[in-house]
């Protein structure tokens, strides 16, 4: 019987100890799971300061953006003259209007060639600028009201010029003008000529819509004399010159400097100006260049150019 009753006892004391060992596990699971839920509760936290902060800096970059955008916006209107009220067109359109406008200029445009011939004078160094201006040329032409047929004659697919436009110029073989290896005269009769050139006699008086005009593919660095205007008279063909003496006179500046010298584009941009408002005048004083060492010669009673 006291065997019986020290078994009863043990039995017991084992149904406590596990009971006790339950308990421990219970209250352990306790403690693990309220760890991870700490955990996961700071994880979240994190995620959700980090998305904040994410989401802060995109409105600020939008922000940003459509300020720079509105900023962009009113320099076109002060540089363009245009106010407020007037029509704002989305790039797509304003693409559209420009490709519609060169494809026009090609049936009914003025004609104007740049020759391309005398491009072996130059170093390489020349031939990357005159690459430059002959996009900036373009550029002029497509923001132009009347664009012009433009031709880039003489320019030879092996030449050093043609590489130049390719790698300097994005999209140069999509311009939307002629590039031919010919010359203007296989392309054009010569009677039909105005070659262009600042060492001719005559100075050009008026645009004439029979006409072709050439301008010499030549930079300002060439010091080779009257390359262009020995150019024009192997072709046989009429020359003149931008009326620059009948309109302007020269302006004492530090260093004595003086020059009738234009790049291509400078030259274009004149010829186009005049175009538009026919007035030398308006057109020398847009485009001449200030630092070549001449100013409009206007009447006393004219206001000046601010």
């Amino acid at each position: 019987m006291a065997h019986s009753g020290s078994d009863g006892c043990e039995m017991q004391l084992n149904g406590v100890s596990e009971e006790m060992d339950l308990l421990q596990i219970d209250v352990e699971a306790d403690v693990v799971e309220d760890r991870a839920g700490r955990q996961d509760s700071a994880c979240s936290r994190n995620v959700l300061r980090k998305q904040r902060n994410w989401e802060r800096q995109l409105a600020a970059k939008k922000s940003k953006r459509k300020e720079e955008k509105q900023r962009r916006k009113l320099n076109r209107e002060q540089e363009s003259g245009g106010s407020a009220d007037s029509p704002h067109y989305t790039k797509r359109v304003m693409k559209a209007i420009t490709k519609e406008r060169l494809a026009e200029a090609h049936s009914t445009g003025l004609k104007l060639c740049v020759d391309l011939s005398m491009t072996d004078s130059m170093s390489d160094k020349e031939v990357s600028r005159l690459a430059g201006q002959l996009r900036r040329l373009y550029g002029s032409n497509k923001k132009a009201a009347q664009p012009f047929h433009l031709f880039l004659t003489d320019l030879r697919e092996d030449s050093r010029l043609y590489r130049e436009c390719i790698r300097m110029n994005d999209g140069f073989l999509s311009y939307m003008m002629d590039i031919t290896e010919e010359s203007c005269l296989d392309l054009f009769p010569p009677e039909t000529v105005v070659y262009l050139t600042p060492d001719a006699d005559e100075a050009l008086e008026t645009v004439d819509a029979d006409k072709v005009y050439v301008l010499g593919g030549l930079v300002d660095e060439s010091i080779q004399k009257k390359l262009s205007f020995s150019r024009a008279r192997e072709l046989s063909v009429h020359t003149a010159r931008l009326p620059i003496d009948e309109y302007m006179v020269k302006r004492s500046n530090s260093k004595n400097f003086h020059s009738k010298i234009l790049a291509v584009n400078q030259v274009f941009d004149i010829l186009s100006a005049f175009c538009n408002t026919g007035s030398w005048t308006q057109a020398l004083q847009m485009w001449f260049p200030q630092g070549k060492g001449y100013v409009v010669a206007l009447p006393p009673d004219s206001p000046t150019k601010t």
